[in-house]
């Protein structure tokens, strides 16, 4: 019987990542460009993580880099810890922080994709995305060596 894992290659998950990444990096120049929705400083600080994975991904896979998830991760983590503070933020749990008050306010949630999802927690659900696809590669990759040394 064959497994799954021989099936799928950690590029796939890769690719799922960049694509998210390149989701991410359209979208935050659609909202800011298109809709004129001026970036506060967190979302500044999400875009610094998700945007340089545009290129780390491009790079690593055109290379085909076995350490490419190894590369993401941090930016995946960094990411998804600022979209949830912001989160936080926004949803009262946390009181705004001193450097939220200058400029455009970090908790505005008066765009709302759906009606529903604020900017950062389309961040968040984009770097989780990536996170877990980063995993993903890891896992199959253990998975894979394992199934040799069988």
């Amino acid at each position: 019987m064959h497994k799954l894992h021989n099936y799928i290659r950690s590029e796939h998950f890769h690719y799922i990542g960049w694509f998210v990444a390149i989701a991410s990096f359209l979208g935050s120049i659609y909202y800011s460009d298109v809709l004129k929705l001026p970036p506060c400083i967190l979302c500044w600080y999400q875009r610094i993580a998700m945007y340089p994975l545009v290129l780390i991904y491009m790079v690593g896979i055109i290379f085909k880099d076995k350490k490419l998830s190894y590369y993401v991760m941090p930016f995946g983590f960094i990411g998804l810890g600022i979209s949830l503070y912001q989160m936080l933020l926004q949803s009262g749990l946390l009181s705004e922080a001193e450097s939220c008050r200058f400029g455009v306010s970090c908790l505005d949630t008066s765009f709302k994709l759906l009606g529903v999802f604020t900017i950062p927690m389309q961040s968040f659900i984009a770097f989780l995305l990536i996170t877990l696809s980063t995993f993903g590669a890891v896992l199959l990759d253990k998975a894979k060596k394992e199934s040799k040394n069988l």
